[in-house]
Order: C-alpha cells, then sequence, then structure tokens
C-alpha cells in the first residue's frame, strides 16, 4: 500500500510538473506569436521570403545612402582645405595722429597656411589699401609690423 501511495504521488507531481510546463510553454508561445504578426504587419500574412527581401533592399539602399555621405563628406573635406580657415585682424593708428585706429592689417589664410594679407592705411588725405600674397605663412613681400602681426593672429603664433 505504501509503494502505491508513493507512486500515484509521484504521478501526480510529474502530472502537475508537466501541466505549470505547459501552460507556461502556451503562455510563452502565445506572446511569440503576438511579436510575429506585430513583424508581419498586424496579421497580414506575409511569406518570410518576402520579409527578408524587403529587409535585404531597405539595407542595400541604407548603404548606398551611407556610401554617398561618405563621398561628399570626402569631397567637402578637398574643398575646406582650400578656403579660408584662419583670419587675423589688427587695427593701429599708422602715424600716432589719428585716433580711433582705422587702419587695419587683416590676414587670411587657408588650411595650408596660404592666403593674402591685406592692409588698408587710414590718413587725412584718405585711405590707402594693399594685398599681399602670402605662402606657407609667409611673403614675399616687405611686411609691416602689424601685417606680421596679423599673419601670426591667423596662425596663432
Amino acid at each position: 500500500m505504501f509503494d502505491q501511495t508513493v507512486i500515484f504521488l509521484s504521478v501526480g507531481i510529474i502530472a502537475l510538473i508537466l501541466v505549470i510546463i505547459n501552460v507556461f510553454l502556451f503562455i510563452y508561445s502565445y506572446k511569440a506569436n503576438k511579436k510575429i504578426d506585430i513583424l508581419l504587419e498586424k496579421g497580414k500574412v506575409k511569406d518570410f521570403k518576402d520579409i527578408f527581401l524587403t529587409q535585404k533592399e531597405k539595407n542595400d539602399d541604407l548603404g548606398r545612402q551611407i556610401k554617398e555621405a561618405f563621398l561628399k563628406i570626402e569631397n567637402l573635406d578637398k574643398i575646406s582645405e582650400k578656403t579660408i580657415q584662419k583670419v587675423g585682424l589688427i587695427r593701429f593708428d599708422p602715424f600716432n595722429e589719428m585716433g580711433g585706429k582705422q587702419s587695419f592689417a587683416l590676414a587670411m589664410l587657408d588650411d595650408k597656411n596660404n592666403g593674402f594679407v591685406m592692409s588698408s592705411l587710414f590718413v587725412k588725405e584718405g585711405n590707402r589699401v594693399f594685398a599681399k600674397i602670402v605662402k606657407n605663412g609667409k611673403s614675399e613681400y616687405v611686411l609691416s609690423n602689424e601685417e606680421i602681426e596679423a599673419i601670426n593672429k591667423a596662425l596663432k603664433i
């Protein structure tokens, strides 16, 4: 009698465990099916091949867009090397007789320190403007102290 009770009790426990596992698996499969339905556009039956091909097309399109973006960035980098990137401005009085520092020296350089320095001398009789080429941060023309200071300011020396 003891053996039959133990056997019935063991079978009952095993059956209860199997019922609990079945309930868990039913809930899990229900949730998984809900997620699949969302993936399949809310219940519209689609072939997984169609889903895969659609996703592949989207990925290919994104890949093309990324390549185009990188090409544009490379082109912008090349262009930006030749644009004015460094500016130095110095205002001064050339003859210490006129106030207001109306004269100036303006240096404008690209990434490779090429560009120009422009000076404007304001005197009673009028205004004089000079421009000098700058290559590699230097000029083959004689530079005033203010022009040198403007170039150094542009170079941040």
